[in-house]
């Protein structure tokens, strides 16, 4: 049974456990008001360091158990996580093999926003969605809300290569009686090579691409280098995916970007076809981030609904729900406003001699 070491940031000043605040952007004691920066968490620091021992559960899953040192409670948590609490004394335990190696992170995006931002704009989620249920944004439906810091890979692309494009001009004209059309085509190519960076992709499987990709942009300006001090008072996750199906799936995006910056510079054509795409990607370098979210898990009439918030930018996003009854009478409400509209028409133009 392996052992490691689980790190535990403690106040400098009354060696409580201490967190980073997001609002100060210091580290703030809850217990004796103190607060400080990283530089003098650094200086002061020697950090608690607990026994953890890995604890095999079958052959596909295993499990991190540490003894918190604070109130001695055993604590269990799954491999891929990197950062978690105690559930009885609050300590936050930053598992060091999971940050460690390849698994450091070379920049992190400290947390901006706080759990109570991401409360309120739960709180908003009915302004302007009439057909939202009513109770649905109700706080007593978050099953769970959490600062998590996530894996994410940050790649440089540059693509290169040319589109082929068929352009059509189509001419008309009248001569006496007869009406001419003309329709000349003309082979288009446009080409170059375009340099991509800090194309992000989720790097954990634990959360969905399609969220984590809404959430963006981050600003990157805002990048610090990684401590792992940032972490006290979050949970944190380590990546479980990289190399080429993940380079793959983040190369499409910029893919994508450049052939429609391309087709952009296409003008003065009635229509154009695309013939042949020959643009490819390539990685000139990559890095390891982590970055802020806020998970908020809500549960209403038995079931999950997921929403996240941007740590740094405040963006919510979330599928709503849609209230049946408020459905059903809206599209009743715009069927009948539409048939007396048809009728209205339909009447003005019979008494004008339609």
């Amino acid at each position: 049974m392996s052992k490691e070491e689980a790190l535990e940031t403690k106040c400098p000043a009354c060696n409580a456990s201490i967190s980073f605040n997001p609002k100060l952007g210091k580290w703030k004691c809850e217990y004796c008001g103190s607060t400080f920066t990283l530089e003098e968490i650094k200086k002061a620091e020697s950090p608690s360091k607990t026994k953890v021992e890995e604890i095999p559960h079958d052959e596909f899953d295993k499990y991190i158990s540490y003894h918190c040192e604070s109130c001695g409670a055993e604590i269990i948590a799954d491999e891929e996580t990197s950062a978690t609490f105690c559930v009885y004394c609050g300590n936050t335990a930053i598992l060091k093999s999971k940050l460690s190696g390849s698994f450091r992170p070379s920049r992190i995006i400290p947390f901006k926003t706080e759990k109570n931002q991401a409360i309120e704009a739960f709180k908003k989620l009915s302004h302007g969605r009439p057909l939202m249920p009513k109770d649905f944004n109700n706080t007593n439906n978050i099953e769970k809300i959490r600062g998590i810091y996530i894996p994410f890979w940050l790649y440089d692309i540059n693509v290169q290569g040319n589109l082929n494009v068929l352009g059509k001009k189509v001419d008309t004209w009248t001569t006496g009686n007869t009406r001419y059309t003309r329709t000349s085509e003309y082979e288009v190519i446009r080409g170059g090579s375009m340099d991509f960076a800090s194309v992000p992709i989720d790097g954990s499987t634990r959360f969905d691409n399609a969220i984590m990709n809404t959430l963006e942009p981050f600003d990157y300006k805002e990048m610090v280098p990684y401590n792992h001090e940032y972490l006290s008072g979050f949970y944190a996750e380590k990546y479980d995916t990289e190399g080429a199906t993940i380079f793959k799936e983040v190369s499409e995006r910029a893919l994508n970007s450049a052939k429609q910056l391309l087709l952009s510079e296409i003008s003065g054509y009635t229509s154009t076809t695309l013939k042949t795409n020959s643009l490819k990607a390539t990685e000139t370098r990559k890095e390891y981030a982590l970055l802020p979210v806020w998970m908020v898990n809500v549960k209403y009439k038995d079931k999950m609904y997921t929403f996240a918030m941007n740590g740094q930018t405040g963006e919510f996003i979330g599928n709503i729900p849609l209230d049946k009854t408020k459905t059903i009478v809206f599209t009743i409400v715009i069927f009948i406003i539409a048939l007396i509209i048809t009728i209205l028409v339909n009447y003005l133009i019979y008494i004008n001699g339609g």
